[in-house]
């Protein structure tokens, strides 16, 4: 038995399938060169192109990307009838960068793809809870591939890389981890599925629908972009990273998660995690590395909700217990003297008695 390494030392895990890599590899082929030397390079060995259930690390397959983009002078890795070359995402990303709030700026973004190729639509559409990418096919991804298996290789993973390109651009913009609220492929669910929750964050994924799509709360279309120019030069360079590894800086989810508990103040770790489209441990994770955790969470709330409704209205102990989610007054009435070390009662007396200002 090999010994348990501590976690700064343990390996990442291999979760990139190796049908992204036979995409790349393909793009090479197309072009009439050998892909070998850029995936031993990259630390992949060739021979894994032949292992369907064979995966890799986001490192490697990040260098091979990268390499590849430049290699061919194609950002879009052979997906298209035309070549997107070298920088060409750079340029949208500058158009984009300039708008005053995300949903600008992703609107920018679908409608100068259009410049690049016509091949693929990004189509962008807001409604009042959430807005929604689609791809809308002119001509499939790979379709000029004779083999049948390559084109819905090729397909696949040009579908998956044009929603993490603006998952992820749409994340740096932000600085902010963002999870959709569902993503819908228009492909049968290939054998390696069970790596689409770590590809969308957990995010519910539907097979075979009639369109691919994503579709993202709309509250983060009102957030303000907090990167600039210099920002943007400095990211570029590794551009491919926002593609292939999730962003996990989630700057928003505490408040997201203070505002839902506004609300719902009574709402389990489980009902909490759903409203906000994530894991249970996800969210503990996250929270956690905020300084606070659920229950302290939802203490802070409850406690700023109880003494708005004793220094506001006149209602009675057993409705504001109710009102701020305790099943009972009694639990509440010792929930309140932990946070503040009197009574409900008591401290309504002392608000009521202080005197106000003009």
């Amino acid at each position: 038995m090999s010994p348990t390494l501590p976690p700064t030392q343990r390996r990442p895990v291999a979760a990139t399938p190796i049908a992204f890599v036979r995409a790349i590899a393909l793009a090479y082929a197309q072009r009439g060169l050998d892909p070998q030397p850029a995936l031993m390079d990259a630390g992949i060995d060739p021979a894994w192109l032949a292992t369907p259930q064979a995966r890799v690390t986001s490192l490697p397959f990040e260098r091979l990307a990268a390499r590849a983009m430049r290699e061919l002078d194609d950002e879009a890795l052979g997906w298209f009838s035309r070549r997107l070359p070298w920088g060409s995402y750079g340029m949208l990303a500058r158009a984009s960068l300039t708008a005053p709030d995300l949903g600008l700026a992703l609107r920018r973004w679908c409608r100068h793809h259009a410049l690049l190729t016509d091949d693929v639509l990004l189509q962008w559409r807001e409604q009042e809870q959430h807005a929604e990418l689609t791809l809308i096919e002119q001509r499939a991804p790979g379709a000029d591939l004779p083999d049948v298996a390559q084109r819905a290789t090729v397909r696949e993973f040009a579908h998956v890389s044009l929603l993490r390109n603006v998952l992820g651009l749409a994340a740096w913009l932000i600085d902010a981890r963002i999870v959709p609220t569902q993503v819908r492929l228009a492909f049968p669910a290939p054998p390696h599925a069970d790596v689409y929750p770590l590809l969308f964050g957990g995010a519910p994924v539907l097979w075979d629908a009639s369109a691919t799509a994503l579709r993202l709360d709309r509250a983060y279309l009102r957030e303000p972009l907090r990167r600039d120019d210099a920002a943007l030069r400095a990211m570029l360079p590794h551009a491919v990273r926002l593609m292939v590894r999730p962003y996990h800086h989630d700057r928003l989810l505490l408040e997201r998660a203070r505002a839902w508990l506004r609300t719902h103040p009574g709402a389990d770790t489980a009902h909490l995690a759903r409203a906000l489209h994530v894991s249970p441990r996800t969210l503990q994770r996250q929270l956690h590395d905020s300084g606070t955790s659920v229950h302290a969470l939802r203490d802070q709330v409850r406690h700023e909700l109880a003494t708005g409704y004793l220094l506001r209205t006149r209602w009675p102990i057993k409705r504001i217990a109710a009102a701020v989610g305790f099943d009972n007054d009694k639990s509440f009435m010792r929930a309140f003297r932990v946070w503040t070390g009197v009574s409900p009662a008591a401290w309504r007396r002392r608000a009521s008695a202080r005197p106000t200002h003009p």
